[in-house]
């Protein structure tokens, strides 16, 4: 009798498993002006904690950084930061949690958490975000990977990106398959089924396997 809940205890754990385990998050060293962007944060990890989802992020311990690294660190799942040597000092306090990855710059540092990444989330954040954001998304249409790619659209922060997006292909610079490359959605919940569910419609300018060749 104890076998069998126990086994399906474990089936219940397994249900709750997403597609993917290894979820790189990108997102502001600040919190932001108003408390919904730490809620969202929070929320994200909680979600990320519910789907024994380990997290990969830059390291640092402030801002949107911390909140989601701490919850799912608390959360008992896997936390990695990796992060370049120059930026020890000033983006990383006694608090941080996990597992640290010290890099020379900021390349190896994108590469590092791009390569170990099974999925990509962006929370709110400034330049540093939206660009590894816009990183991501040209490698998925260039075929260097074809790993979902998420924009938690939080209280419609990301709403001008996305227009800026309709915009390119409107104007005949992003071709409209390529458009979906970027899944968004308001909630986390909403936001990781909608990636679970992602299915590239878009043409590689390369295969995927000629950018993983060894020459």
């Amino acid at each position: 009798m104890w076998s069998s809940f126990e086994g399906g205890e474990e089936e219940a754990k397994k249900s709750v498993m997403g597609k993917f385990k290894r979820v790189c998050v990108y997102c502001g060293s600040h919190t932001g002006n108003r408390k919904i962007f730490s809620d969202a944060a929070l929320d994200l990890g909680t979600e990320m904690v519910e789907r024994r989802m380990d997290l990969i992020y830059g390291g640092g311990s402030f801002g949107l950084m911390g909140l989601v690294s701490r919850k799912v660190y608390d959360g008992g799942c896997h936390v990695l930061g990796v992060i370049p040597r120059a930026l020890v000092p000033i983006d990383i306090s006694g608090h941080a949690v996990g597992e640290v990855v010290i890099v020379s710059d900021m390349h190896e540092r994108k590469a590092e958490m791009a390569s170990r990444a099974e999925a990509f989330i962006a929370l709110p954040g400034g330049y540093g975000t939206m660009e590894e954001l816009l990183e991501v998304i040209a490698w998925a249409q260039l075929g260097i990977h074809d790993k979902p790619v998420g924009l938690l659209n939080v209280d419609g922060y990301y709403d001008c990106l996305l227009g800026l997006f309709d915009k390119g292909v409107e104007e005949g610079f992003i071709k409209p398959a390529a458009r979906n490359i970027i899944v968004s959605a308001k909630t986390a919940k909403e936001l990781i089924q909608k990636m679970e569910d992602y299915i590239p419609l878009h043409d590689q300018v390369a295969p995927t396997r000629s950018w993983n060749a060894m020459p």
